[in-house]
């Protein structure tokens, strides 16, 4: 039986989008800023909401998070053509013709509460669609007081009314009701969801799971390489899915760089009892990673494995037994956890890592601390990931910066090694239709027989 509130907010959300298109460019430039400057200039605000209510993450992390993001996102939407003719080929005589898709549904996570429905909603408007969100229940109150401050603002630009609406008691029947009625989906967050939506009927967008392996190549910087991982391993606590999540370390440098974590406050664990306090700490019986270790402290985890471990420790390294099905510490873990492993030459790091990523991870992204063009490549070629960084902080760069090039984006394709339809960053362009005017192209020469099979 159809859900008469999601029938209402449908209702609502196609008249939105029908008037929407009579708004010029510089207008639906105008949204755009407005979402992005609510969320950088009351990002201590936002941060401390979404803490408070989710009850996983950093504060200060949330806040870099908010201010970084939306500036990186508006600027890689802004002054671009995405209504009527965008790109002329003079040499097929291919004109493309952008239009909207409709009404987009947006799933998004409480591990990113408020960047998540911030890049949902610029790229549904910038590409002069509706958007109506379902947040996860366990972040519905920011959901809710972002839209709402949103649309006040909105009303001043005398946009249509409900153009980004939310699911204000969300609930996993609201949320699949919702996917079956919009245009197109959006998902960002668990696998399950995920699922889902490619269940619904409706063509979707979702992400894989994640579990980034680094691998630091011979002749680095150990203590440049070092600062980078776990900079990016305990931002937000780990809750990021582009977090690094495993180190993978030549056997002749492997006690140097264990070593250098020490000197940068990491707690090693190598023996037996503690490493099997830490398995059993992250994850349940089943294999699932337990929810009262998402997003929390290294002094958390600590209290909740028996393991004492000094005030000051940033994040806690645990030498893995082995790689792929023959540790499970080899998956994603979503706090400041990280697993270490030795390899002899470079084409076992990419064996270790492909194994750790065919456990959990795979299509997602990889990272490499290396100065050696042709192991950079050689890991690219042989890693099933839509990602490979290069001397980078993943869970900070892989969404896109202003310093690779990369897509801005909350959604990470993984491509068909993580179940979904694209191996890129999703941007406002998957949320366009393209109409292509060909042209009969009556001087173009046709190969002869003997050109054409030799």
């Amino acid at each position: 039986m159809e859900n008469s509130y999601i029938k209402r907010l449908i209702g609502r959300s196609k008249k939105a989008q029908a008037e929407l298109q009579s708004l010029k460019e510089d207008q639906i430039e105008q949204i755009l800023l407005t979402l992005a400057k609510i969320v950088f200039d009351g990002a201590e605000k936002w941060a401390r909401m979404a803490v408070d209510e989710t009850r996983m993450g950093v504060y200060e992390h949330k806040v870099l998070k908010k201010r970084g993001k939306s500036k990186i996102l508006f600027h890689s939407v802004k002054g671009k053509k995405t209504r009527g003719i965008i790109n002329r080929d003079e040499t097929t005589g291919i004109i493309e013709i952008a239009k909207p898709v409709g009404v987009v549904g947006a799933i998004t996570p409480c591990t990113n509460p408020i960047v998540t429905p911030l890049c949902n909603a610029m790229f549904a408007v910038k590409a002069y669609n509706s958007i109506i969100i379902a947040p996860h229940p366990r972040a519905k109150n920011c959901a809710k007081a972002l839209v709402d401050e949103w649309n006040e603002a909105l009303k001043l630009l005398n946009i249509p009314e409900n153009l980004i609406q939310v699911i204000e008691e969300p609930s996993k029947e609201l949320t699949l009701e919702l996917m079956r009625k919009v245009d197109v989906i959006v998902a960002t967050g668990g696998m399950g969801m995920v699922k889902a939506a490619y269940s619904s009927g409706k063509p979707s967008y979702g992400v894989g799971a994640g579990n980034v392996q680094c691998i630091i190549d011979r002749n680095v910087n150990i203590a440049e390489a070092t600062s980078k991982i776990i900079e990016g391993r305990i931002f937000d606590n780990g809750i990021i899915c582009s977090g690094e999540q495993s180190i993978i370390v030549h056997e002749d440098d492997y006690d140097a760089v264990i070593n250098e974590f020490k000197n940068q406050k990491t707690f090693f664990i190598n023996n037996n009892e503690d490493k099997e306090k830490i398995r059993k700490t992250l994850w349940t019986e089943e294999g699932a990673f337990s929810s009262k270790a998402v997003g929390q402290s290294v002094e958390i985890i600590g209290e909740l494995a028996g393991i004492d471990i000094p005030g000051d420790t940033q994040v806690i390294l645990v030498e893995g037994d082995g790689y792929g099905k023959n540790d499970i510490l080899s998956k994603e873990k979503m706090c400041p956890v990280i697993t270490a492993y030795k390899y002899k030459t470079f084409e076992e790091a990419i064996e270790i890592a492909q194994g750790n990523l065919n456990v959990e991870g795979a299509g997602h992204s990889a990272v490499i601390h290396s100065n050696n063009k042709e192991n950079i490549e050689y890991a690219g070629l042989n890693l099933t990931v839509s990602r490979l960084l290069v001397n980078q902080i993943s869970s900070k760069m892989v969404g896109g910066s202003f310093f690779n090039g990369l897509a801005p984006t909350t959604t990470l394709g993984c491509g068909t090694w993580g179940n979904n339809s694209i191996s890129e960053n999703f941007t406002f362009k998957h949320l366009m239709n393209i109409t292509r005017i060909a042209y009969l192209m009556e001087d173009n020469k046709v190969p002869t027989d003997q050109e054409l099979w030799g």
